[in-house]
């Protein structure tokens, strides 16, 4: 590439076009709206280039009408299908009542520990995220849960807020996760081979806020001190946190066991597990008309914003490619003198930056498509590459400002949990979170070897 050329004007356009994406999400715009108004306009602009003044840019009415016929294959994707089951399994969860018994069998277990009832709330955040995977409902009900009562026995403020925040999130991570299914939507891959690939790194994130919380609650046992009126523990407790993680083990098993061994597609297990959290919920004795009404009307509000992102997210990403975007990041990032890990670590790092102010649906929908070519071009593994965009990601929700943890916390949150508070305690957990990059940025294999033994 001629670096005193003159960069021509499809690519001005596409650089202008991108970088309208980052200002107006900026400054408020509703994302959806935001993409697919640049993409209708930035037609326009092309088409003007083309006609008036005659330069050839890629895009005309022709291409443009392309996008019709691309996003009627994402609505009848049957994958995406799996999206709305996802979301009423995890919703209908959050109001069965499991996890209030879990929270009681788990603290009488490791609640005499320092830092067991942080421990305790970090397991079931675990069994959380991998029957629900839905961000909001899970940091609401762990808040309302573990935080009273931490605070009540004498833990830091900002340990506790933090604990909180950070569980909270690795449903996003561990399957089934509904960014998975958006992420092997955009990268046409298998949502298989994903979920496999991400069960390995949401344990090592897990195991390393575990290990954090014994380790602060060995050091500073002050801040992180046990349990005073823990129930005594015995047999009949044990089996009480038996028959506890037995309805939401089993329901993991139906849909992640049924993906993992081949017995039913993403979409099939979604919808056994939409099954399965309804029975729960019966089980329970926590299903009434009201009930069912709110977890419908809420299912419908998250999946209807979730497809009106990825329809405008389509148009754009149709536009910027006629223009020749992709191109020119490719050809941007594969000119990088820093060699094929450099640039697999500045885009890690990008991603990571653009975490403080997008919001993971936008980076998935826009960021993820525009680097593949490029870490396919340098041979990566693309599951691997993937799972560890995903483990960016998920720090996107506790970087300040649009830590959307954080802002979930502060609505539910006690007196005298404030947002500084909650910022202090979620650092810690950021750097955890980068720690486990590190390690699978390292050792690939705790990505590949799962799909690899499956298939």
């Amino acid at each position: 590439m001629d670096h005193g050329a003159a960069m021509p004007a499809n690519e001005v356009l596409a650089l202008i076009m991108f970088l309208a994406f980052i200002g107006l999400v900026f400054a408020g715009f509703p994302i959806a709206w935001t993409l697919a108004g640049l993409a209708i306009l930035f037609t326009a602009i092309a088409i003007v280039f083309e006609i008036d003044l005659g330069l050839a840019v890629g895009v005309d009415w022709a291409y443009a009408s392309i996008t019709v016929e691309r996003i009627w294959n994402v609505m009848e994707n049957w994958v995406m299908v799996a999206l709305p089951m996802f979301v009423f399994m995890g919703l209908m969860l959050d109001r069965s009542g499991i996890a209030n018994r879990l929270m009681t069998s788990f603290a009488r277990l490791f609640g005499g520990i320092g830092g067991g009832l942080a421990v305790t709330i970090t397991l079931i955040g675990v069994l959380l995220a991998a029957t629900t995977g839905i961000i909001g409902a899970s940091v609401v009900l762990l808040a309302l849960l573990g935080l009273p009562v931490m605070l009540k026995q004498g833990y830091d403020k900002n340990l506790a807020a933090g604990t909180v925040c950070a569980v909270g999130t690795l449903g996003i991570l561990i399957p089934p996760s509904i960014m998975l299914v958006l992420m092997a939507d955009r990268m046409s891959m298998s949502v298989g081979d994903l979920f496999l690939g991400a069960v390995f790194p949401g344990l090592v994130l897990s195991g390393l806020y575990v290990a954090y919380l014994f380790g602060y609650g060995i050091l500073k046992p002050e801040s992180a001190p046990p349990a005073k009126d823990r129930a005594p523990l015995d047999l009949r407790a044990l089996g009480e946190l038996a028959l506890a993680i037995l309805p939401p083990a089993a329901l993991i098993l139906a849909v992640l066991g049924s993906i993992f061994f081949g017995v039913a597609t993403p979409t099939e297990a979604a919808g056994v597990g939409a099954a399965g959290a309804l029975l729960l919920a019966v089980a329970n004795k926590a299903l009434n008309r009201k009930v069912l009404t709110e977890v419908l009307r809420e299912t419908t509000k998250t999946t209807a914003f979730i497809f009106g992102i990825l329809i405008g997210a389509t148009a754009y990403s149709l536009v910027l490619r006629g223009l020749g975007g992709d191109a020119l990041i490719e050809r941007t990032l594969l000119e990088l003198p820093f060699g094929p890990t450099g640039i697999i670590v500045t885009i890690l790092f990008a991603t990571f930056i653009l975490g403080f102010f997008l919001d993971w649906i936008e980076l998935t929908l826009i960021i993820l498509p525009l680097v593949a070519p490029v870490v396919a071009h340098l041979g990566f593994d693309p599951v691997w590459f993937t799972v560890l965009f995903a483990v960016c990601l998920q720090t996107s929700f506790l970087t300040p400002p649009v830590g959307f943890a954080i802002f979930y916390l502060k609505g539910v949150a006690p007196a005298g949990i404030d947002a500084p508070t909650i910022y202090k305690g979620v650092v810690p957990f950021i750097l955890l979170q980068l720690l486990g990059l590190v390690l699978i940025f390292n050792w690939q294999e705790l990505v590949t070897w799962l799909p690899a033994q499956a298939y």
